[in-house]
């Protein structure tokens, strides 16, 4: 019987709820889990820098207990972790479905026979959302 191996990436800055739910479902469709952790350079291609350092992240992520195994991501370019992984499904958010990248994903990996499998997005907190409001509570001196 083939195991099959899963793999998770993100930034998982300010590590929430939306993170643990996106693990624990993913774990719950694969028979090994991995998580890619994104260098804070990489990381940056959103706009700002993590608020977490790349090290503390990882440490936090490998705790997760739906998590067997972490590695740094250390590009955007999906397929390049799959070669260094292997795995079988790539995880996302379903906030990535329907767009230009996902589609992209979705090509690439056909290609190779990976399947990419869209998870429920957490829509009420995001690392955006919490930085945000952070921003807004030290500019208000913590009467936002």
């Amino acid at each position: 019987m083939s195991r099959i191996i899963g793999y998770a990436s993100g930034v998982f800055d300010l590590f929430h709820v939306g993170h643990l739910n996106m693990l624990r479902r993913a774990r719950a469709q694969c028979d090994h889990l991995v998580a890619g952790v994104l260098l804070d350079e990489v990381a940056a291609h959103k706009g700002s820098a993590p608020v977490v350092p790349f090290d503390e992240r990882l440490e936090i992520v490998r705790s997760v207990r739906y998590v067997d195994e972490v590695v740094a991501d250390t590009t955007l370019d999906k397929l390049d972790a799959w070669r260094r992984v292997g795995f079988h499904r790539l995880f996302k958010g379903d906030d990535w479905r329907g767009t230009e990248r996902g589609a992209q994903w979705e090509r690439d990996f056909e290609a190779v026979g990976v399947e990419v499998v869209y998870l429920p997005y957490t829509a009420h907190v995001s690392s955006s959302t919490l930085r945000r409001e952070l921003e807004l509570l030290v500019e208000t001196g913590g009467r936002g």
